[in-house]
């Protein structure tokens, strides 16, 4: 259920976001603490302001009162993914090439189930491969729970 709703309302932002030249980078449907939240990460060239926010909320807040999709109450976020951003998409595995990433693993693998290192992109197997401490390693996306860009101050 929860990713027929998260797939449903990425069309309905799409059809917003698409005239715009902005990038959908996830949608998620979830309950903390007893709330459920519409969460929409959108990017574009040169960065998302608040101004970007604010028009496709105001539009898909119209669009989801007369679609009506979510049955519960729930509160609604349009936001920049931030500078650590999660990896989620193929594309985003190609456009990061180079760049520091984090990988969080569900499972510890050799006693760890954290590791940094810089991404390569994808495998033809579609694993995530990253070079740690000048070793090539590769992750299986089944394995993974989050690969976001690496913030080095």
């Amino acid at each position: 259920m929860k990713k027929s709703i998260e797939a449903t309302i990425e069309e309905m932002v799409a059809k917003i976001t698409d005239p715009r030249g902005f990038e959908i980078v996830d949608v998620e449907y979830v309950k903390e603490a007893g709330e459920y939240y519409l969460r929409i990460f959108l990017d574009k060239e040169g960065g998302i302001s608040l101004n970007d926010c604010e028009a496709v909320s105001r539009e898909l807040s119209e669009v989801l009162d007369v679609k009506d999709p979510i049955k519960d109450n729930y509160f609604l976020e349009v936001s920049s993914p931030g500078l650590d951003r999660p990896l989620k998409k193929d594309k985003d595995f190609v456009r990061y090439q180079g760049r520091d990433v984090e990988i969080k693993l569900y499972k510890p693998m050799n006693g760890s189930k954290q590791f940094e290192g810089g991404l390569v992109g994808l495998t033809e197997e579609n694993n995530i491969k990253v070079i740690i401490d000048g070793n090539e390693v590769e992750f299986s996306k089944k394995e993974v729970a989050l690969v976001r860009l690496a913030i080095k101050f």
